[in-house]
């Protein structure tokens, strides 16, 4: 672990570099980007002494790019967070944005009853750069990591993504630009904090554990699942090929619309097939926004009756970072099932999360 700062801390916060686009910076021999060291961020990020916070840091032994992220550096992020969470008052993740909202949804369901905020952040340009967004997102989630409400509690108290003006619940974010400073949203669920010339936070939409179980950290994640993403047209081989992979325990099923898929007989037999041998599959919408009301439509219906349970408004990257984490505490697929529907960590709408938003 490396000190950052000698002076005595007001928020103690740790800072995870995992790799990413905001760590590179450019080689001067070969032009290529590389990962920097932590004294390249002070030298590139000097309002960062200004904050009057301690800052520590941990760096992954290899930085990654995050393309080639695994949960096997999910865990070493989980473990981090849990051998320092009484150490620290916050704590901020450089992460790449290519897999960013992965990263968030899993460390959302690991990280059980946690009270203390995990901010994921990164840029689109490296922070040595003159254009560079990851200077204003990086103190900015710092500045998140260290905020305190009245009670001098944490303000945010989840694993939440911070970029350009916005963050966002971990769990409900999806990239949806590649060259947009502002590369992030959240199409079903409202905004924690708006960033302007001040931080306006919601608390009424923020995440609070419900009861007053001590934080723990779940391990094991099973990546014996996969997706299926309909399009009109698609083969018999194809669907009949996926659902029969050996070894697989759970699909997401990104259907039309608010839960539609194909209406042919060997398309919703070759569903029930699966189903019936014990495969879990979650319906998520391949729309941005809204719901899966797998009733509304025969084509949705043909799916519900035959097994396919709903995802309501998950994301992709919820959906299947759930399943993997549900199947990798040994759940059995009914288990699974059930779970799949209710919220763990605020990653799907219920009642009572509608009448808040």
């Amino acid at each position: 672990m490396k000190t950052m700062s000698t002076d005595q801390p007001k928020p103690r916060i740790l800072m995870i570099y995992t790799g990413g686009t905001i760590g590179m910076k450019e080689n001067a021999e070969t032009g290529a980007l590389e990962p920097f060291d932590f004294n390249h961020l002070l030298e590139n990020v000097p309002k960062i002494k200004r904050l009057d916070y301690e800052i520590d840091s941990y760096q992954f032994e290899t930085p990654i790019d995050s393309s080639a992220m695994h949960p096997k550096h999910w865990e070493t992020i989980a473990k981090v967070v849990e051998q320092n969470y009484d150490d620290y008052d916050g704590f901020v993740v450089l992460h790449g944005t290519d897999t960013m909202a992965y990263t968030a949804s899993a460390l959302s369901f690991m990280l059980e009853n946690i009270r203390k905020p995990v901010v994921i952040t990164g840029s689109q340009l490296p922070i040595g750069e003159v254009r560079t967004d990851g200077e204003e997102n990086l103190i900015t989630a710092l500045q998140v990591a260290a905020a305190k409400d009245k009670k001098g509690e944490p303000m945010v108290q989840e694993v939440a993504i911070l970029f350009e003006d916005y963050l966002w619940r971990g769990n409900r974010a999806t990239k949806h630009s590649s060259d947009n400073f502002n590369a992030f949203k959240s199409s079903n669920y409202p905004r924690l904090a708006k960033i302007g010339l001040g931080i306006t936070y919601r608390p009424e939409v923020m995440w609070r554990s419900k009861n007053n179980e001590p934080f723990k950290v779940h391990y094991g994640m099973d990546t014996n699942v996969a997706y299926l993403d309909l399009f009109p047209g698609i083969s018999e081989n194809v669907v009949r090929h996926i659902l029969t992979v050996p070894g697989l325990k759970g699909l997401v099923m990104k259907t039309f619309g608010s839960g539609n898929g194909p209406t042919d007989p060997w398309f919703l037999e070759a569903v029930k097939a699966a189903v019936d041998k014990g495969l879990v599959i979650v319906n998520v919408s391949q729309c941005e926004n809204g719901m899966v009301l797998p009733s509304r439509y025969g084509a949705g219906f043909g799916l519900e009756k035959a097994g396919v349970i709903s995802g309501h408004d998950l994301t992709s990257e919820a959906a299947i970072t759930k399943l993997m984490f549900l199947f990798g505490q040994g759940m059995s697929g009914e288990e699974v099932k059930v779970a799949m529907e209710n919220s763990i960590s605020g990653e799907m709408n219920d009642k009572e999360t509608i009448e808040k938003i």
